[in-house]
């Protein structure tokens, strides 16, 4: 089979996107390749494809098991033999699939980094035909990625035992400029074909919140969502814990998962979510990195994360069908300073030498600025996002809370005259809190105490709201008036450009919302009118009722084989059938993602409930 036939005959799709032909036939080709893709944007078929047509074996080097099972799962769903080589098996189970690896019985075998430099391993490989090594989740290479796992260093180390050097392939979601160059020298590949896709997803929807009561802003965004599964992400575990509870408690279908829990729990847990046993995922950044499920409709960021690479990488596990998703952060101030301490008690680090760990502080404290500045800015999110990782939007989306807020300009020069006088009156002692309490004239304990209440500017903006004194306060840290020290007491600082006073004739204006609340409601409306974040969200309610239908076949189909219901189809197969309504094998060889293997397997059952539906309309008329 050529190239096109396996696209549609093992994956059920008619055409590549964007970049996916250019990097098969690269490797194809014989050439090393790197990809730069956003999630969902179909990586993995780029190695699978030109594995299924080189002559000898496919190693894929992944990081997580997780990520390694749900690929072959899905591989063996589809009709291709593929392996994983891992600590989840066995002594028994490995020497067995090690022992069909020989055999030739896989071209594709996932293993973990650790794996390769093992004697048994090792064995295997330097008398079997390796054609190509594809590295996933390349930015864990570099130490200047969000996600740096020493063990991928091992990978080098086994390429330059082999007798033969392979085709090379390595990807990734989330690289920088440097990351991506990093990858490129680290894995000494050989004059690469690079293609960078581009890092935008628009089915996604993206807002950031500072509510003063997320758990009741989480309740609504749920209650928005009754149907579809979700993940919500919290910086500590006590947190995650705290939030299930609550969850549970209130009715809703949810689990954990942390890296606190045992690993039985952790994996039964995981299971539950995978499988739509659990509609809610409540779970720290130790979740998700190679979750495949397709149908994830929403990911709440309960805090802030600590650098744009994390937050667009656990964002993107949202809408991999590419249907219409929302990712929401909940921004407090609080966020920052647990982010500082994480900093700066990394523990992942310890095997740098003392000057490169303390670059990659200094890094980590700059990336989570830039990750604050997203939470204040009132520009476009989307363009935002894009422009930290090097691409240039239009600036609207038309996609986004702030595209969807309207705004006006405002001189806000006498405010923030009086706050960065404050600081410098105050000789950049406090922090944020003390200095807005004082110019609001709060007269509390801690204003009397550090004797703010003898500032010059105590009180002179007391009948400006407190919310808007603080979105002042960022708009003076987004345009370098004001700094806030990475350290655990988050003082407020002057900068060279308020440092030595300002000119006189200096003015400062400012986007802000229109009567908050009341756009809040436009906003919403607006996006309601987008469509649901829903794969059926565009569906009739007859079409809704068919798509319901599938589902239920899906999810009877899915417990039988045990395999996740979005492995036999996603939501967005299904809407498409419901579109489509084929009768036929050949019209429903036509509903993306159906190939020819699927459709031996299920097709016949998924045709049934079609036409059982088709007779109760025309029954009905």
């Amino acid at each position: 089979m050529n190239k096109y036939e396996i696209l549609k005959h093992y994956f059920g799709y008619a055409e590549f996107r964007e970049g996916q032909e250019r990097m098969i036939d690269s490797i194809l080709a014989g050439k090393d390749t790197l990809g730069i893709m956003p999630t969902g944007a179909g990586k993995s078929l780029c190695y699978q494809i030109p594995a299924l047509m080189m002559d000898g074996i496919t190693l894929v080097i992944s990081p997580l098991i997780s990520l390694m099972k749900d690929q072959v799962g899905a591989l063996n769903q589809a009709g291709i033999h593929a392996a994983y080589l891992n600590s989840s098996l066995t002594v028994g189970q490995y020497y067995k699939a090690l022992a069909f690896a020989k055999e030739g019985r896989y071209p594709i075998i996932y293993v973990a980094p650790e794996r390769l430099v093992t004697e048994e391993f090792l064995d295997f490989a330097l008398h079997a035909k390796i054609s190509m090594v594809a590295v996933d989740e390349a930015h864990c290479v570099s130490q200047w990625g969000q996600d740096f796992r020493p063990s991928y260093l091992k990978i080098v180390e086994f390429i330059e035992k082999l007798p033969v050097r392979p085709v090379i392939s390595a990807f990734t979601a989330t690289a920088t400029q440097e990351v991506k160059e990093d990858i490129i020298d680290i894995l000494m590949l050989q004059n690469p074909t690079v293609t960078t896709t581009g890092f935008n997803r628009p089915n996604l929807y993206f807002s950031v919140q500072s509510p003063k009561d997320k758990y009741e802003t989480v309740k609504t965004c749920l209650l928005q969502h009754p149907n579809d599964s979700g993940i919500i992400y919290c910086l500590t575990r006590k947190l995650t814990e705290e939030v299930c509870e609550k969850l549970i408690r209130d009715g809703f279908s949810a689990t954990r998962y942390h890296a606190g829990l045992r690993d039985e729990e952790r994996q039964n847990n995981q299971d539950d979510f995978i499988y739509d046993r659990c509609r809610i995922m409540v779970a720290t950044n130790a979740f998700g990195m190679g979750i495949d499920k397709s149908n994830v409709r929403y990911v709440i960021h309960y805090n802030m994360p600590k650098n744009m690479e994390s937050y667009y990488q656990e964002a993107g596990r949202a809408g991999r069908d590419g249907e219409p998703a929302e990712c929401v952060l909940l921004y407090a101030g609080q966020d920052v300073i647990t982010n500082q301490f994480f900093i700066d008690n990394n523990q992942d680090n310890e095997e740098l030498d003392e000057i490169t760990r303390q670059m990659v502080m200094e890094r980590d404290r700059e990336r989570l600025k830039k990750m604050t500045f997203y939470c204040f800015t009132n520009d476009c999110l989307r363009d935002y996002i894009l422009r930290y990782f090097g691409e240039y939007g239009s600036g609207y989306c038309g996609n986004c809370s702030n595209c969807l807020t309207q705004f006006e300009t405002v001189d806000v020069t006498e405010e923030a005259k009086a706050i960065i006088g404050c600081v410098a009156g105050c000789r950049q002692r406090y922090g944020v809190t003390v200095i807005i309490d004082t110019v609001h004239g709060a007269n509390t304990a801690k204003i009397r105490n550090y004797r703010m209440n003898e500032n010059p500017f105590y009180g002179s903006l007391a009948k400006t709201p407190t919310h808007r004194l603080r979105r002042i306060f960022n708009e003076l840290q987004l345009q370098e008036y004001l700094t806030v020290t990475n350290d655990e007491y988050a003082i407020v600082r002057l900068t060279e450009k308020s440092g030595n006073g300002l000119p006189d004739d200096w003015t400062m204006q400012m986007k802000m919302a229109k009567e908050a609340e009341k756009q809040e409601k436009v906003s919403a409306a607006k996006k309601s009118g987008r469509g649901k974040a829903s794969a059926a969200g565009e569906l009739t309610a007859g079409q809704q009722t068919l798509f319901e239908a599938l589902r239920s076949l899906r999810a009877e189909l899915a417990r039988a084989e045990k395999v996740p219901p979005y492995i036999v189809f996603s939501d967005k197969t299904l809407t498409h059938m419901c579109l489509v309504k084929p009768k036929t094998k050949e019209q429903m060889l036509t509903v993306t993602g159906v190939g020819e293997f699927k459709f031996e397997k299920y097709g016949e059952r998924f045709l049934q409930v079609l036409e059982e539906y088709a007779l109760a309309v025309s029954e009905s008329r």
